[in-house]
C-alpha cells in the first residue's frame, strides 16, 4: 500500500487536566542544590549544572487535576504504510504513541491504557507512554500536555510528511518535528529542526523519551563500554555491561529506580535497542548530532512497584530508553547564536538471534552489524542533507498551537527583527497572549479585574522594559503593569525590586496575587512572620481558587504555619477543602499542633488518603504514617498501607 497520512479520534480513557495555575511557577525550593559531587575526568565534557532552571516560569503549573477517569475522544495523527502503523497524539505534545509491526502485529512501544496526568514534570502534570519530545528545559517538554501546531506536506519520494512545531519561550527558539514513513521502508523517519535566532548562545536540551515494553528477560543493547550515572550523591563512570555483579542492561537484574547514560564515542553508531528474549524489539537510531542514549528502569523495590501500578490501569510495566544531545540529562549544551540543529532519528523493528541475546557482546555484535548494513556509509546523514529544503517548506496548517511564536514575532516586528522560522505558520485563535499584543502595538496595558487570573506571564526582557518605560509615564497608576513587573524581577531574583513593584500594585488595588508574590520575597530576605500573614491575606482574597489556594498552602507548609493553617482550613469552600492535596496539608497541620488522634483517623479513613498530585520521589504522605504510627502505638508493629508507597528512590 502507499503511505497514508489520517486525521481522526480514537476514545481513551483520560483524567481532565483542568486549567492551568492562576500564580506564576516563581516559588521553589532550593534544597538539595550543590550535593551531588562529580567524579568525572576533564574529557567527559558534561556541561553539568549548565542550563539548569528553578521553575517552569513562565510557564504554568497543572495542579488542579485528578485521577478520575473517563471516555473521551482524543485526536490522533496517523502516518501508516505495509509495514508500519504510527499514531501521534497531537493535543499532547505530538507525543508519538504507537508504533504497530504490522508483519507481526506486535506494538514497538509501550502505550498506556489510559492518559492520567500525574506529577512527574517541571509542570506537575505528566503522563507515561509512547515517545515524548524533550526540549529546552530539564524536566519534560513544557508543552507535553499541551496541543502544538500540526500541519501536513508532500514530498516526492518521501510521500506524505506529519509535522509538529511550536516556540518555547524559556530559551526562544522555535522546533519542528517533520515524520515520514517512505512506501517501502519499515522505519519511521522523524526529522528534528532547533532554531536559534537569538543574539546569544541559550543553553540547549532535546531528550527523545521512549517508553517501551518491559520484557520478561529482555534486554537493551547500545554500543557502549561505559556508563554514567548517579550512585548516593555522587556522579560517575561505571563498566557495561557488568556493575555490582550484575549485567545492567539486562534491566529485570535492577533493584532501584535508576538512569544508565551510556557514553557513545564520536565514530561509533548511534543507536539504542529494546530486545526481548528471541531478539526482536524496538531498534531507535540517528545521525550523529544525537549522541546520548540511557536507560531508565523503575527498579523493582515497593516504591517503585506502586509508582508502576499509578501510572496505569492493565498496561504493565516498561522502562524508558531515551536519545539526547549531550552525554546525560545532568546539563544542557551551549547553541551558538543565529544556528539552526538539525538531526534524523528512525524507528522501527529489529530482529537477531535467540542465542545472541544470552550475551551482551553478542548482542551488541548482531545489532551492530544490523545497524551498519542499514546506515553505514553515512546513509543517514546523507539523508538529512537531502532533506534539508524540505525543512523549510511551509505545509497546511490542520491543527493550530498556543500563541507563543505570535507573541514573540509581534516583539521581532517591533523591534524590526525577522519573524521567527518563516516558513511556520503561527496563526491561531488563541489569544491568551492579546493583551500583550496590543500592548507592545500601543504601550498601554488594559487592567484586569482582580477577581480575574492573570493570563501569561512575561519572560521577555524587551517586554518588562517596555512596562517599565510606561509606567514612570501615562501608565503609572496601573496595578497590573507593576504586578507584572514585580513578578518578572522575582524570576529574576531581584527580590528588592520585586518588593517594590509589588508593594505598588497591591497599594493601587490590593489584589491576591501581588500579595502572593510579596511573600515569596519576604521569603527571600528571611523575613517569615511576615510572609505568613501576607499568604493568609491572599487566600482571604481568592479562596474560590483551588490552584491558589494548593500553591499558598504549599508555601505555609515549608513556613510550618501549622495553626494558620488549621484555622484558614475550616473557612474554605467544601470544594476547596475537599481536594486530595488540601486534606493531606490539614492532616500535616493537626499533626504540628499534636492533634495525633484526628490526624491518623483522616489519614486512614477509606483505604487511606491517596493524593492525585503526589510527586516522584514524595515521602510526605508514609512519612507522616510513620511519625503518627509510632507516637500513638508505640508497642506496635507497623505495616505501612500500600497507598503509601511512593518512595522510589
Amino acid at each position: 500500500m502507499s503511505t497514508q497520512l489520517q486525521f481522526t479520534k480514537i476514545r481513551m480513557k483520560i483524567s481532565k487536566l483542568g486549567q492551568e495555575a492562576s500564580l506564576p511557577d516563581i516559588f521553589w525550593d532550593k534544597q538539595g542544590k550543590g550535593e551531588i559531587k562529580s567524579n568525572l575526568s576533564e574529557y567527559d565534557e558534561i556541561y553539568e549544572g549548565y542550563g539548569l532552571v528553578n521553575s517552569a516560569y513562565p510557564y504554568r503549573q497543572f495542579n488542579t487535576y485528578n485521577r478520575k477517569l473517563q471516555e473521551e475522544e482524543v485526536s490522533v495523527a496517523i502516518l501508516e504504510n505495509a509495514f508500519l502503523k504510527a499514531t501521534f497524539l497531537p493535543d499532547y505534545g505530538g507525543r508519538l504513541w504507537s508504533l504497530v509491526d504490522k508483519e507481526t502485529g506486535r506494538n514497538l512501544l509501550y502505550t498506556n491504557d489510559v492518559i492520567r496526568p500525574s506529577n512527574l514534570a517541571l509542570r506537575n502534570a505528566w503522563f507515561s507512554g509512547g515517545v515524548e519530545w524533550n526540549i529546552g528545559i530539564i524536566g519534560h517538554n513544557p508543552f507535553t500536555m499541551s496541543p502544538l501546531f500540526t500541519a501536513e506536506l508532500f514530498e516526492e519520494g518521501l510521500g506524505p510528511i506529519l509535522r509538529f512545531y511550536e516556540f518555547e519561550r524559556v530559551r526562544r527558539v522555535s522546533y519542528q518535528m517533520d515524520f515520514w514513513l517512505e512506501q517501502d521502508s519499515k522505519y519511521l523517519s522523524c526529522r528534528m529542526r532547533i532554531s536559534n535566532q537569538n543574539h546569544s548562545v541559550v543553553p540547549m536540551y532535546w531528550w527523545s523519551n521512549i517508553a517501551a515494553p518491559q520484557y520478561q528477560g529482555g534486554r537493551v543493547v547500545i554500543p557502549a563500554s561505559e556508563a554514567y550515572t548517579c550512585i548516593g550523591n555522587e556522579f560517575q563512570k561505571v563498566e557495561v555491561p557488568n556493575y555490582c555483579g550484575y549485567d545492567l542492561t539486562k534491566y529485570e537484574n535492577i533493584e532501584h529506580q535508576i538512569d544508565y547514560f551510556f557514553d557513545l564515542k564520536d565514530k561509533e553508531l548511534k543507536y539504542i535497542a529494546n530486545l526481548d528474549q528471541s531478539g526482536y524489539g524496538l531498534l531507535q537510531m540517528s545521525t550523529n548530532r544525537l549522541k546520548g542514549r540511557k536507560l531508565f528502569c523503575w527498579g523493582k523495590n515497593e516504591g517503585s512497584d506502586r509508582w508502576q501500578e499509578y501510572l496505569t490501569e492493565e498496561a504493565g510495566r516498561y522502562v524508558e530508553i531515551q536519545a539526547g544531545l549531550g552525554k546525560t540529562q545532568y546539563g544542557c549544551i551551549p547553541m551558538a547564536p543565529n544556528t539552526a540543529w538539525e538531526w534524523i532519528e528512525q524507528y522501527g523493528p529489529v530482529q537477531i538471534s535467540s542465542e545472541a541475546t544470552k550475551g551482551f557482546s553478542t548482542s551488541k555484535s548482531e545489532v551492530s552489524d544490523y545497524v551498519a548494513s542499514l546506515i553505514g556509509d553515512q546513509n543517514l546523514e546523507k539523508l538529512l542533507l537531502e532533506t534539508r529544503a524540505l525543512s523549510k517548506t511551509k505545509g497546511k496548517l490542520i491543527y493550530q498551537g498556543s500563541q507563543n511564536g505570535y507573541l514573540e514575532n509581534s516583539i521581532r516586528t517591533k523591534q524590526e527583527m525577522p519573524p521567527v522560522s518563516p516558513h511556520l505558520d503561527f496563526t491561531t485563535s488563541d489569544d491568551r497572549y492579546r493583551e500583550w499584543i496590543l500592548f507592545i502595538s500601543d504601550g498601554s496595558l488594559r487592567c484586569l479585574s482582580p477577581d480575574k487570573k492573570p493570563t501569561e506571564y512575561i519572560c521577555e526582557e524587551y517586554l518588562y522594559d517596555m512596562l517599565k518605560a510606561e509606567v514612570e509615564s501615562r501608565e503609572a497608576g496601573n496595578w497590573y503593569a507593576w504586578l507584572h513587573i514585580g513578578f518578572y524581577d522575582l524570576y529574576k531574583e531581584r527580590y528588592q525590586e520585586a518588593k517594590e513593584a509589588l508593594s505598588k500594585s497591591n497599594q493601587l488595588l490590593e489584589n491576591a496575587f501581588a500579595l502572593y508574590g510579596l511573600s515569596v520575597a519576604a521569603i527571600a530576605e528571611g523575613r517569615y512572620e511576615e510572609a505568613v500573614t501576607l499568604l493568609l491575606s491572599g487566600i482571604n482574597h481568592n479562596r474560590k481558587d483551588l490552584s491558589y489556594v494548593k500553591e499558598c498552602y504549599r508555601v505555609l507548609n515549608k513556613l510550618n504555619a501549622f495553626k494558620e493553617m488549621y484555622d484558614l482550613y475550616h473557612q474554605l469552600p467544601p470544594e476547596i477543602a475537599g481536594e486530595s492535596r488540601m486534606m493531606l496539608y490539614y492532616i500535616i497541620a493537626l499533626k504540628g499542633m499534636g492533634g495525633y488522634e484526628l490526624a491518623y483517623k483522616l489519614l486512614m479513613d477509606d483505604g487511606g488518603l491517596e493524593v492525585d498530585d503526589i510527586k516522584e520521589g514524595e515521602d510526605s504522605i508514609g512519612g507522616l504514617w510513620l511519625e503518627l504510627y509510632s507516637t500513638l502505638f508505640p508497642e506496635g508493629k507497623a505495616i505501612m498501607p500500600h497507598n503509601f508507597h511512593f518512595k522510589s528512590m
